[in-house]
């Protein structure tokens, strides 16, 4: 990529940015199941760059799937296949070959991530709350949106991850929301199920 991602911090002159280190660690682990479930209903580009990676969730299910992911993250979590350090919101350029950005972004920064990701890319995929689709303070990024796909059952929740509690669904609904180069038109909705993951421990009955 030319440059040590970790050290990677310009600013971008005459706009307003909030660095990830100044809110903190949001981060929410993406079930495999969520990432699974997109790569059926829609088509991602080779190399993809994935910079809110966490521990991986995201990218290990892109990997396996024969995509490239650029996985960076502003938190070290000591995974040896991802940039730590990284600050999205400062980085100015896409890592080399990246067509598009794939990510669950920090939920207090989701409005932050989505334009900033569309500034730099032109094929822009998160995993977001669908009451992300209720404010008018983003028609100007909503506008622009491709398409939604709506999970119709509840992913698993989305714990901290430092939780050790006992799992359950979510109550909250979630989508993919896709931004797509050159799309015009209305948006499209499209309802998707996810599947739970094949038992290859064999204990299943």
């Amino acid at each position: 990529m030319g440059q040590n991602p970790a050290t990677n911090v310009s600013a971008f002159p005459g706009k307003q940015r909030h660095r990830l280190n100044e809110s903190g660690d949001d981060f929410y682990e993406t079930p495999a199941v969520a990432t699974e479930a997109l790569l059926k209903c829609e088509f991602l580009p080779k190399r993809i760059w994935e910079p809110a990676a966490g521990r991986g969730a995201i990218a290990k299910v892109l990997r396996a799937h024969g995509h490239e992911v650029v996985a960076s993250d502003l938190i070290d979590y000591g995974e040896p296949s991802q940039f730590p350090k990284w600050d999205f919101l400062m980085e100015r350029k896409l890592p080399e070959g990246v067509q598009a950005i794939v990510t669950n972004p920090p939920y207090k920064l989701a409005d932050f991530f989505v334009r900033h990701a569309l500034e730099l890319c032109p094929n822009v995929v998160m995993l977001l709350r669908l009451a992300f689709l209720e404010s008018s303070g983003r028609d100007d990024i909503l506008n622009k949106l491709a398409r939604v796909h709506l999970f119709k059952n509840r992913l698993p929740m989305m714990h901290r991850s430092s939780y050790a509690g006992p799992k359950s669904t979510s109550k909250i609904a979630f989508a993919w929301f896709v931004w797509e180069q050159g799309h015009v038109g209305a948006t499209t909705i499209n309802r998707i199920k996810w599947e739970p993951m094949p038992d290859t421990t064999g204990a299943g009955g």
